[in-house]
């Protein structure tokens, strides 16, 4: 195994659907090619929104398309100390804030204002906690592997709450204290999560953890250009294999590999193999968004 360790963290939310194939397939073949580590880690911090055996289906998905994972499954839910030690750490460095205003109050401003970081407006009410986006480095510069330099003040996204009013941990604080503790330093992910990079490097920054590289790839989008999602009502990925072995080319042509026709029948484990050693994330094109393949799942 080499020094890179990526991973693969999928909200429970729903099956996987051909988009997550695509960026589960994009980490998994760029850790292989590199001989690194890859992990699956689900991020079930919202269990409302988490349905009960979703995570045992997505990992049923995962084993059928051949991306077999390294090191246990790490599960969010079950992380809440190390989160809150995070928190604390952050606010004694004064980076952090109570929060007590409602969406409804600030609605007529594109972010969050501010208006509890001198003391919390409304003590009776629960609060949030919210990054102070306006300290530490700013603006935050990265070179993505594929859009190339990227330059934001996180101060124009808002201070991005770190956790909710209801107690449970929000994405931002909970995916960089996991990122940090399992040593990952390759991220390869949507593009709808680019704009996320700013708030997640300044918590890095704040809790002295090293920095990753990133890979962010175009969304795939439906015919009318919505991007392809749980919540558009995807369709779920089959785990029978003959399905599976044309929708497994179709991903990898996608990602602007050339993977030869005649291996669009093959089993996975050929496929993934010819994937592995041909893998080349310089193929991939810095488009925006990618159409949804024309007759998705069809064994040809």
């Amino acid at each position: 195994m080499s020094g890179y360790r990526g991973r693969f963290a999928p909200t429970p939310s729903g099956p996987l659907h051909f988009g997550s194939l695509v960026t589960a397939l994009a980490s998994y073949l760029d850790a292989r090619h590199a001989g690194g580590t890859w992990l699956v880690r689900i991020e079930d911090i919202d269990p409302p929104r988490c349905p009960p055996g979703t995570d045992a289906e997505i990992l049923r998905q995962l084993e059928a398309f051949g991306l077999h994972w390294d090191e246990e499954v790490r599960y969010q839910s079950s992380r809440h100390e190390a989160y809150q030690a995070a928190l604390e750490q952050l606010a004694g460095q004064g980076l952090v804030y109570p929060c007590s205003c409602s969406r409804k109050e600030w609605r007529d401003y594109a972010v969050y204002p501010g208006w509890c970081r001198g003391g919390v407006r409304h003590p009776e009410r629960p609060v949030a906690w919210r990054l102070r986006s306006d300290l530490g480095q700013r603006p935050i510069v990265w070179q993505d592997r594929l859009y190339a330099r990227q330059c934001f003040d996180p101060a124009e996204l808002g201070d991005v709450v770190l956790k909710r009013k209801d107690g449970l941990w929000a994405y931002q604080l909970a995916v960089v204290v996991d990122d940090g503790d399992q040593r990952i330093n390759e991220i390869v992910r949507g593009i709808d999560l680019l704009d996320n990079t700013p708030w997640q490097c300044q918590l890095r920054q704040a809790l002295d953890l090293p920095a990753p590289r990133y890979l962010h790839l175009p969304l795939i989008v439906a015919d009318n250009g919505q991007k392809l999602s749980k919540q558009n009502l995807a369709p779920a990925l089959p785990t029978d294999e003959t399905r599976v072995r044309p929708l497994l080319h179709q991903a990898l042509t996608t990602l602007d590999q050339v993977p030869d026709s005649s291996l669009a029948r093959a089993p996975v484990e050929e496929q993934l193999g010819e994937a592995i050693a041909a893998w080349d994330s310089a193929r991939l094109q810095p488009r925006r968004c990618r159409a949804l393949p024309g007759a998705l799942g069809q064994d040809k």
